[in-house]
């Protein structure tokens, strides 16, 4: 049977109006579409909820990550110190031959220990100037060497990663 469009209906109603009259005349098929519908929107917030809980778990493992690097790093900066103790000791002529090897064998332990953390010295007498690595805080006219070598390091720095957690005190040849 044709449906006749009335006078005054638009199109669009008429469509509206057919699938009104299919509904009732088909209430079951009404119902399967009202609980199709109510599943797609309970399956779109559940889909929607993973998203962010995996969003969520991603995020705290980051920040977790994060604060355990930077706690290692300001642990390792409060023992840099003692090496520094231990090299300048080392670099000092000693009368006392056992007194120097125990300050020997503590700064190998203690490098042995900044090995395994992941620590490693910045190389810098001898390298070219990297302010992003060294901190100029002498400058020296010195035709013996070329413009922007490291001449002395005053201060060792280290690298935690690609992390610079203490910069070379350095003197630098213009």
């Amino acid at each position: 049977m044709a449906k006749q469009k009335a006078p005054d209906m638009p199109e669009e109603n008429i469509e509206t109006t057919a699938s009104a009259e299919e509904d009732q005349a088909n209430p079951e098929r009404a119902l399967a579409d009202q609980l199709e519908q109510a599943l797609n929107v309970e399956k779109e917030k559940y889909l929607r909820l993973a998203a962010e809980y995996d969003n969520y778990r991603k995020r705290s493992i980051k920040e977790r990550e994060g604060i355990y690097n930077e706690l290692r790093s300001d642990t390792i900066t409060r023992f840099l110190p003692i090496y520094d103790n231990l090299a300048r000791a080392l670099s000092l002529e000693c009368a006392d031959e056992p007194f120097y090897k125990g300050v020997e064998m503590i700064m190998s332990q203690l490098k042995e220990i900044m090995d395994k953390l992941g620590v490693k010295a910045i190389e810098a007498v001898g390298k070219p100037f990297d302010p992003d690595r060294h901190n100029a805080v002498m400058h020296v006219e010195d035709p013996e060497y070329g413009d922007g070598i490291v001449v002395e390091e005053f201060e060792k720095g280290f690298t935690l990663g690609d992390k610079v957690i203490r910069f070379s005190m350095v003197k630098v040849a213009n």
